[in-house]
């Protein structure tokens, strides 16, 4: 590449470096944004403050044993936080193993250079070509299919939740009304509750397997589930009433991100448009004209400025998509 540099003209070289720097820099900010110093202290900050919340409350047993339960679901949050592979697979219903996955995205990609290859393209282009589709493709499904099933699984809890609720007041106990949301209703919600159901009759107990429901759907929504069951089981008092509560508030709360996702549908469709518009010119071009477009992909000149543009290209998409995105 320091080669090809060399040989393009003053003027052009000076501008792929300026890029490149600039790149770099801004890749620095943001690793210093995420991992910095000041990102650390916040960290040990909020660590700290939950053990001081606990040795405050030491004079309470009863409420420290509470405490104690609520920083065990929290740390059980904390330990899995993060879009991390296995729990991406988890959370997307895909039941492979996680060096299967990385073996399948390897054969891929192996095949798209190949068939670039043949297609008379240069080496880098071939190259970004296949690990874009290789790596970046069956990464982006999975991440689609995991928030379509995560949203209809939330969409879902609610309803859930009032069938525990009218199941407790005719009665029921706790485990049987969750066995009725598992045998009545539909998936990604009747699946979890499968599981959670078929994990006491191992011999976990409630609050092991919501702890691991928590794992596989690490949603707000069970959290507070779970949350509110070990809170119960410490302290007792009107379960029912509770999640009667708790369901008010999870329909509020769908509410307001509904309300939220609508006030910024405009800005997501200026980020489609705006993402698209390079590939929209490139298959244009191809053909209109293939021989003025095809200069990017046959000389070294070319494949340079396809992988700066590449690379500006992934900068703007994720740059836009951190902006049109709101944690709720």
């Amino acid at each position: 590449m320091f080669d090809a540099l060399s040989r393009l003209p003053a003027g052009v070289a000076i501008v792929v470096v300026a890029l490149l720097l600039a790149l770099a820099v801004l890749g620095w900010i943001m690793i210093s944004l995420i991992h910095g110093p000041r990102a650390r202290i916040k960290r040990r900050l909020a660590a700290l403050g939950g053990g001081g919340a606990t040795r405050r409350q030491g004079r309470l047993p009863k409420r420290k044993s509470v405490q104690a339960r609520l920083k065990q679901v929290e740390g059980t949050r904390t330990r899995q936080r993060g879009y991390l592979l296995r729990e991406q697979l988890m959370m997307a219903g895909v039941h492979v193993e996680v060096w299967q996955y990385l073996a399948a995205c390897a054969a891929l990609t192996m095949v798209i250079f190949g068939a670039a290859k043949l297609m008379a393209l240069g080496t880098l282009s071939a190259l970004l070509i296949a690990v874009v589709v290789g790596i970046g493709v069956p990464k982006l499904v999975i991440g689609i299919k995991a928030k379509r099933r995560i949203g209809l699984f939330t969409s879902q809890f609610s309803d859930a939740i009032d069938v525990v609720v009218r199941g407790i007041r005719s009665g029921l106990p706790l485990g049987e009304c969750i066995n009725i949301i598992g045998r009545e209703m539909n998936d990604p919600i009747g699946a979890e509750f499968r599981l959670i159901t078929e994990g006491q009759k191992l011999g976990l107990n409630l609050q092991e397997v919501l702890a691991r429901a928590v794992e596989r759907m690490p949603t707000a929504e069970l959290r507070y589930f779970s949350i509110v069951i070990a809170i119960q089981q410490q302290t007792g008092g009107n379960l029912a009433d509770t999640l009667a509560k708790l369901s008010e508030v999870l329909r509020a709360r769908k509410r307001m991100r509904d309300k939220v996702q609508a006030f910024a549908s405009e800005a997501r469709a200026s980020a489609y448009i705006i993402g698209s518009l390079p590939f929209v010119v490139i298959g244009a071009l191809a053909a209109l004209a293939p021989g003025y477009i095809g200069v990017l992909f046959t000389t070294d000149l070319g494949n340079i400025l396809l992988v700066v543009g590449g690379m500006t290209e992934i900068t703007g998409l994720l740059v836009m998509r951190k902006m049109i995105n709101f944690d709720m």
